[in-house]
């Protein structure tokens, strides 16, 4: 039988090194390469054709999200598990939207990896024990919502996290604002930033403003 190819994508060259040793060692599983940033997932990716690819969610050049979605239009036989430190919901189905097909926490243990790495191969669907919880739980806490004649949300493409920034832009905020507003790293705001670029098709700030408060946001 042959090998599962894996790709593994992450920034953190430590991180790549501790998989790589994880799996090395499993008789059917091969390391086809190693990506340091989104971009470089995108092109071995095309030039590998892996079977599966361990995606980070934060990357420079290109946000783990942004990266699936792209691979997946062009090689849509990929299985993509997004491993992560970010367990908020946000993270978590902006991933499931992207098309990935595992979420595992980077505090999983070796057989958990192995067990959605198999599985994804398969071309099943797998999320480890932790994110299969908050799946149940938040389809558990959502009620049932009357259908309404309320406006349709703008840029429903974007995450609501995406949104939040996108407002902050429109308000003129920079970077530096926007994560102390929001209390979170300037790095996931670069993230975002880059992704909200990607989904409205603009390549700068003052285009994505404008769009915003065509928009109604950041009134």
């Amino acid at each position: 039988m042959k090998p599962i190819r894996v790709l593994i994508a992450d920034d953190h060259a430590l991180f790549r090194e501790g998989v790589h040793a994880i799996l090395k060692s499993v008789s059917d599983i091969e390391i086809v390469g190693e990506a340091g940033t989104g971009q470089e997932a995108l092109t071995l990716a095309a030039n590998l054709t892996p079977d599966v690819i361990l995606m980070d969610i934060q990357m420079p050049d290109l946000n783990g999200v942004e990266a699936t979605q792209r691979i997946l239009k062009t090689q849509p036989d990929t299985g993509i598990i997004i491993v992560t430190m970010l367990e908020d919901d946000d993270s978590l189905f902006s991933a499931m939207r992207a098309g990935a097909r595992g979420y595992v926490l980077k505090g999983a243990d070796k057989a958990e990896m192995l067990k959605s790495i198999r599985a994804v191969a398969e071309g099943e669907a797998l999320f480890g024990p932790a994110i299969a919880t908050r799946l149940l739980n938040f389809f558990h806490d959502t009620p049932s919502q009357p259908k309404s004649k309320s406006p349709p949300t703008p840029f429903p493409e974007l995450t609501e996290r995406e949104r939040e920034i996108l407002t902050c832009i429109a308000r003129g905020d920079t970077n530096d604002e926007i994560a102390e507003r929001l209390s979170i790293s300037l790095k996931t705001v670069r993230n975002h930033v880059s992704s909200i670029f990607n989904k409205l098709q603009v390549t700068n700030r003052a285009q994505a403003a404008i769009r915003a408060r065509d928009a109604g946001l950041g009134e």
